[in-house]
Order: structure tokens, then C-alpha cells, then sequence
């Protein structure tokens, strides 16, 4: 069985360019939905850095703070589009991962519901 790391990294990966996917996407994609914090920490190992972090954003389309204008340059070279005050238009520019990305193969990944 993949760390959730390994996971995280996978789907990251994964994201084409000139699209964006959101930190609590990458968690339901993986099958821990309430777990986007930790799809974050997962992009400061340094290990990890190969990876097209710069396509990963908040919720709203906020930029990552501390990486924001490296992050804004790298996404309009790949022609994602902003809103004013440097937000991606989330609406126009995430992922769709609709057919794109099977669930979980283990039911240990599947999230647990009471």
C-alpha cells in the first residue's frame, strides 16, 4: 500500500497543463477527503519539488503565500487564467478528473463514513 505522500504525488503529477487542481481535490481524488491540509504539508518535502506544485491552489483560486508570484508567472505561461488580485478562475481552469483518474483500488483507501 502507497504512503499518503506517494499518493499525493501520483496525482499531482498527473495535472495537465494549463489547469489547476485545489489541495482538498487532490485529497478526494486520493480518498481522504477531509485531509487537504495534509496534501499541503506533502508539497514541502523536498523531494517532491519535480513535481508541477505551482498548478496546485486554494479552494477560492488563491495562490500558495510565499510562492505567489513564482506560482502567478508559471500558471499565465501556461495560459490559466486569473480573476482580479492574481486568483485563478477556479470555474473556467480546474482539473476535470472525471474519467480521468480510477478510485481507490484497496477499501482501506476509501474514506470511512458513521
Amino acid at each position: 500500500m502507497k504512503s499518503f505522500n506517494e499518493q499525493v504525488y501520483e496525482v499531482v503529477a498527473k495535472i495537465p497543463s494549463g489547469r489547476v487542481a485545489t489541495y482538498g481535490q487532490i485529497a478526494r481524488i486520493i480518498g481522504r477527503p477531509r485531509m487537504a491540509r495534509f496534501v499541503g504539508y506533502a508539497s514541502n518535502n523536498k523531494n517532491s519539488w519535480h513535481l508541477p506544485w505551482h498548478r496546485v491552489v486554494f479552494k477560492d483560486g488563491s495562490l500558495c503565500p510565499g510562492y505567489a508570484p513564482e506560482q502567478y508567472k508559471e500558471l499565465r505561461a501556461e495560459g490559466v487564467g486569473f480573476k482580479k488580485g492574481r486568483i485563478v478562475d477556479v470555474a473556467k481552469f480546474q482539473w476535470n478528473t472525471e474519467n480521468e483518474i480510477a478510485p481507490p483500488a484497496d477499501i482501506r483507501d476509501w474514506p470511512l463514513k458513521f
